[in-house]
């Protein structure tokens, strides 16, 4: 028992990256009000641009993950705006098949550009940094970099459509597009600048991500199961509920690791489905 201390900081720490993959899609599900099935992909497309510009250039994790944001932000804008714009408000199903049919396309790509193998950004000596807590518990400074990330994340999200103009136009527009359109808020630039914002995001996440952990081209979809159970948990439109989502499946996967290895998986998708179903709105609700 005296490594279960251990075990569920560490699950919090996880829980953090978590979070940092679900904040993007918590703003695609509770501001524009669809679920992009090309979440998880877009993650690793960022992963693999990052990956590409240290190769070319030599410069470190860091400034190459800087470098993607602008990126990311330019790619979601443009995505919003001649892609998803044109199947946004025509119901569920056809959001689905053009972010399904995107996701393919990015896997794909990426098996064709760079193979199946699986690949890692090196962080440095930040990779293998531990401080001791006491009581048995090392906290990595890597992790717990990540983890005051994805707080420092949070609030930022949150103070920008709470606190600024920016903020409130988008939450006008998600309320009511066509009431948004007649009082001079053109909603399609709206949900375009949301969709540059939620790259950002994904571009943080990947940044993250691609030191932390290996990738490939089909690790997409892993990322989006794991960032759709942390939004459901914390209840959709909840930034903060997001990241308690994902603490809460990172817990529950650490548990899950002291029982067997086989289980570390299924611990956090029993967690979401024993949560979901006694509150399926959400332990944060917003909408």
């Amino acid at each position: 028992m005296g490594e279960l201390p251990n075990q569920i900081v560490q699950g919090v720490l996880v829980g953090g990256l978590y979070a940092m993959y679900a904040m993007g899609l918590s703003l695609s599900v509770g501001v524009m009000r669809f679920v992009n099935i090309a979440h998880g992909d877009l993650i690793v497309l960022i992963s693999f641009l990052i990956l590409t510009l240290i190769h070319a250039t030599g410069m470190g994790a860091l400034p190459a993950t800087l470098i993607a944001l602008p990126i990311a932000f330019a790619g979601g804008y443009l995505l919003q705006r001649f892609l998803l714009q044109r199947v946004l408000g025509k119901g569920v199903l056809p959001i689905i098949l053009v972010t399904f049919g995107l996701s393919i396309i990015i896997q794909n790509g990426l098996l064709g550009v760079f193979g199946a193998d699986t690949r890692r950004v090196s962080g440095g000596g930040i990779e293998t940094a531990t401080l001791k807590i006491g009581g048995g518990i090392n906290v990595g400074v890597l992790p717990l970099v990540i983890f005051l990330g994805a707080i420092a994340m949070v609030m930022a999200l949150d103070w920008l459509l709470y606190r600024t103009r920016l903020g409130a136009r988008i939450r006008a527009v998600s309320d009511d597009p066509a009431t948004a359109n007649l009082v001079g808020l053109p909603s399609a630039r709206v949900y375009a600048t949301a969709m540059g914002i939620v790259g950002v995001t994904i571009a943080i996440s990947a940044g993250f991500m691609s030191i932390w952990t290996n990738f490939d081209p089909t690790a997409g979809p892993s990322r989006l199961l794991i960032a759709f159970e942390a939004v459901v948990l914390g209840g959709l439109g909840s930034l903060w509920g997001t990241l308690v989502g994902g603490i809460i499946i990172g817990v529950a996967q650490a548990l899950g690791a002291q029982i067997d290895v086989g289980w570390q998986l299924l611990a956090g998708h029993i967690a979401f489905l024993v949560i979901f179903l006694a509150r399926p709105e959400g332990l944060f609700p917003k909408y």
